[in-house]
């Protein structure tokens, strides 16, 4: 189906989209009280424009402050009828620049952008170099200490599988068990460049921004290797280190069965172009 042919028409029904965006300029991913700017608040507006109703999203993953998004979905019920192309070129008519609707799809009522995911990815993108960059400063995190990506690389093994990531969550976390699958954790260097790419079936609060400030104070050897799996043993979070900055922190992708496919698109985020050792059909 061609999302952009304006001939093709959907009736009121339940739509999905995938939509990227940074979120430096935002106080996260969930609408917030008056005059705090949230993507979801932002985004139900321009949806809204297109659809002359209120319109009401449920995402894939929240986001926290600062934290960006190449493979974000969500879906939202549709009150009218509207050629699929409007629901992506109007929508980002009315969207600032740093939001942008990507693809749109039709979906059954089964279908929740949150709870039908069976899997979520996220990386996080390290610039390690003594000098802090002007270039791309909101959308990496910047280490000056010298990291050595092997002894990260074996840390970050004794973390896959399923456990108990109590250690790693935030303190304000409010996810029902911390007991969490990591189905892979990668790391992958180009030049200063540090790339950890995380796949899990769902992630607590800071999760990811916790293991990567873990795994960075192994690469710069302020820890060894065996204190990671101390941290995660002893299920205390005050025992973690601290909490990475949320700047080079992206969601590239949230998976759903076979029977409510949605379109895919490079992982991102974009400046890192394609990684053939991340992007296989395996990761």
């Amino acid at each position: 189906m061609d999302f952009l042919d304006p001939t093709i028409i959907v009736p009121p029904q339940r739509i999905a989209l995938g939509v990227e965006y940074k979120g430096a300029r935002y106080r996260g991913w969930q609408r917030q009280q008056p005059g705090v700017r949230s993507v979801q608040e932002t985004l139900e507006d321009a949806l809204s424009e297109v659809a002359a109703a209120p319109i009401a999203l449920h995402c894939a993953g929240r986001t926290d402050c600062g934290v960006h998004a190449t493979g974000q979905v969500v879906h939202f019920e549709s009150p009218v009828a509207r050629p699929l192309k409007a629901w992506v070129m109007g929508t980002n008519a009315n969207l600032p620049s740093d939001i942008s609707v990507t693809w749109v799809k039709p979906v059954s009522n089964e279908f929740h952008a949150r709870f039908s995911a069976m899997a979520r990815r996220y990386r996080y993108v390290i610039y390690n170099d003594p000098i802090r960059p002007a270039h791309l400063a909101e959308e990496v995190t910047w280490n000056h200490r010298p990291l050595r990506i092997e002894p990260m690389r074996e840390a970050a093994q004794v973390l896959l599988g399923t456990h108990d990531f109590t250690s790693f969550r935030a303190k304000a976390c409010q996810a029902k068990s911390a007991i969490k699958t990591i189905h892979h954790l990668r790391l992958w260097q180009s030049g200063r460049l540090i790339v950890l790419d995380i796949r899990a079936n769902a992630f607590l609060h800071h999760m990811v921004r916790n293991i990567a400030g873990v795994l960075m104070a192994v690469g710069c050897g302020e820890r060894p290797v065996e204190w990671v799996a101390e941290v995660l043993a002893a299920r205390e979070r005050r025992l973690g280190g601290v909490t990475a900055h949320p700047y080079g922190l992206y969601l590239v992708d949230a998976e759903y069965p076979e029977s409510t496919p949605v379109p895919k698109r490079p992982l991102g985020p974009l400046f890192l172009g394609h990684i053939p050792e991340l992007d296989d059909p395996q990761g």
